[in-house]
């Protein structure tokens, strides 16, 4: 009962955070000239981001590097799967070009660094600070193209509300509740599945990284409501670059003896997180959106992944099938169908504005 009521309690504060992070964060970065693509890439990636560093951090000093592995990898997969294909679902997304030309390829670049580092199944501290001196280049990059002259994404012509004082307050608060609440959704629900016998790894890719991952999917929905749709976008995209390079950057440095990394991670769950950031290149080329369809594969995408780690659970027979269908059907036809798409997309757009 306690592990219910704790579970309700997080994500009653998770949605009230988000929606004064969100309101706080696009107001200042409107008084500040600087527009929402950019503060949802930072600031509120940044804030969003904070349960999946304290989850991380308190895992790796404990001694339980799976869960801190486990949560940044289901964190990804969840926010690119989830967190944009409902936002999606709800209203379709808005991608500034800028996303396509700058961070996705990070954050695709990232995703794909983790089984490098990851070569000898084990992250240990020089790959914690490498990963956290490269978040700290991409930062740089970053600050230096929003302040580069002539920027087309470090401006708003809309100004904000309120004062800046009173704005930096509600990011705090947010920030604070969004921190409270997924501590409290995750301390209940690891009580939950640990009662039903899963495993640390298994936990902290599904029940972690999704608590966790809940202020993205509260963020990008209360900035849909206030019409931030660009901002929605961008939280996930830094939400998925911080977290590999940060948080499990962070994690590798504290862990006493480094964080092991299962064959099976290896071959089936970094590749799924890899795919799914390839995935959004293509969806994001064509119409520079992300639209309800698209929104829709992605969810049902998430499902068959959570559906394969619940019979890996139970050992069930159809474990091995859905694992090669993910794999070496369903995920290779979805990208190549995408790429396709996207690159008639390409042609189109050429053809009709050769300066595009």
């Amino acid at each position: 009962m306690l592990a219910i009521m704790s579970v309700a309690v997080g994500v009653a504060l998770l949605t009230f955070g988000a929606d004064l992070l969100v309101r706080g964060a696009t107001t200042l970065a409107l008084r500040l000239g600087i527009s929402p693509l950019v503060i949802g890439l930072t600031v509120v990636a940044l804030g969003t981001s904070l349960p999946e560093v304290a989850v991380s951090a308190n895992a790796a000093v404990a001694g339980q590097g799976s869960v801190a592995l486990g949560n940044v990898i289901g964190s990804n997969i969840f926010n690119v799967l989830i967190v944009l294909g409902v936002a999606a679902l709800v209203r379709p997304l808005v991608v500034d070009r800028q996303l396509i030309r700058f961070d996705v390829p990070v954050m695709i670049a990232a995703s794909a660094l983790v089984p490098i580092v990851a070569y000898d199944q084990l992250i240990g501290m020089a790959d914690g600070f490498a990963l956290a001196a490269l978040g700290g280049l991409y930062a740089g990059v970053l600050f230096v193209l929003v302040k580069r002259p002539g920027a087309r994404w470090g401006h708003d012509p809309v100004g904000g509300k309120g004062g800046t004082l009173r704005n930096l307050v509600l990011v705090a608060a947010g920030a604070a509740l969004l921190v409270v609440g997924a501590r409290l959704l995750v301390s209940g629900a690891t009580a939950i599945a640990t009662a039903l016998g899963a495993t640390q790894l298994v936990i902290g890719l599904t029940v972690v990284a999704a608590g966790t991952s809940l202020p993205e999917l509260a963020t990008s929905l209360a900035a849909l409501r206030r019409g931030q749709r660009e901002l929605a976008v961008g939280n996930v995209i830094g939400s998925n670059v911080f977290n590999v390079f940060f948080v499990l950057g962070l994690a590798g440095v504290l862990a006493p003896d480094g964080i092991p990394v299962p064959s099976g991670v290896m071959t089936f769950d970094l590749p799924i997180m890899i795919g799914a950031t390839l995935a959004c290149l293509p969806i994001f080329f064509t119409g520079w959106s992300v639209s309800r369809a698209e929104g829709a594969v992605f969810v049902l995408f998430y499902v068959a992944y959570v559906t394969y780690l619940f019979f890996h659970l139970s050992n069930h027979a159809a474990e091995h099938a859905i694992r090669s269908a993910i794999l070496y059907f369903a995920g290779p036809l979805t990208l190549t169908t995408l790429v396709l798409s996207a690159g008639r997309e390409w042609s189109a757009k050429r053809r009709s504005d050769p300066a595009a």
